[in-house]
């Protein structure tokens, strides 16, 4: 009963959020604030880990592949289609879903019980599309950028292998992320990507909107954001893949 009632909420409270601003003069003052707190700030959490994951795929694949029979290409391959299929946008999400969620769930969550959001409805103010449509709509925008920026810094960190060490040369490596280069799998990533953005940023948002009593009920709620966010990615990713991929 519990899931109904909270399904229930979230989709009562989404019919309030996804409608159109009653000032665009205001959502267009609040939306480039989100674009820097959710998009650009997240950018060197990115940054390190795609580097550091590619690094470590490419060493990982290089080690546990030294068989002759095996073409040279196959760590630049391996490493490219890990990337694009599944770390960039998937584990990317997941990784984001801690740091973005948290952030929303517990902004929203302060404003509840400091009664901000109670002022707002007493002004006339449909407060769910003024608080969360500017973060939902940011994030959406950010994450295919995100994605892109992980996915070549990804890469990168692999090439930076075959230049620093002598586990891989880089002309094997590179040979290795050209090959049989399928297009289609950016689409699926940045489309993965997409649906992954809104339900990170609608779940948190309605956590946060909901929370009730005082400081300690805000971390219940950042913390309920990023697990339930968390499991509806893994659940929409196995949901993707199969339609798209199956």
């Amino acid at each position: 009963m519990s899931i109904l009632k909270e399904t229930g909420g979230y989709v009562l409270l989404m019919k309030r959020v996804l409608v159109q601003p009653d000032r665009w003069r205001m959502f267009f003052r609040q939306f480039p604030k989100e674009l820097e707190k959710l998009g650009l700030q997240s950018l060197p959490i990115v940054i390190i880990i795609s580097v550091f994951i590619g690094a470590i795929m490419t060493i990982q694949t290089t080690l546990n592949s030294s068989n002759p029979l095996l073409p040279t290409y196959t760590t630049g391959l391996v490493t490219r289609d890990t990337l694009l299929l599944e770390f960039s946008s998937t584990i990317m999400c997941l990784i984001l879903a801690g740091k973005v969620g948290s952030n929303i769930a517990s902004e929203i969550g302060t404003m509840r019980i400091t009664e901000q959001i109670d002022a707002l409805e007493i002004m006339g103010v449909n407060s769910a599309n003024f608080l969360i449509l500017p973060k939902i709509t940011a994030f959406v925008v950010m994450m295919p950028f995100l994605v892109i920026f992980s996915m070549a810094l990804g890469l990168i960190g692999g090439y930076c292998v075959g230049l620093l060490t002598d586990i891989i040369t880089t002309a094997n490596y590179l040979a290795g992320i050209q090959y049989a280069f399928v297009p289609y799998y950016v689409f699926y990533s940045l489309l993965k990507s997409l649906v992954f953005a809104f339900l990170i940023s609608s779940v948190s948002a309605y956590y946060g909107y909901y929370a009730n009593g005082g400081a300690l009920d805000v971390g219940k709620a950042s913390t309920n954001a990023v697990v339930n966010s968390s499991i509806l990615i893994l659940f929409f990713n196995l949901l993707i893949t199969n339609l798209m991929l199956g």
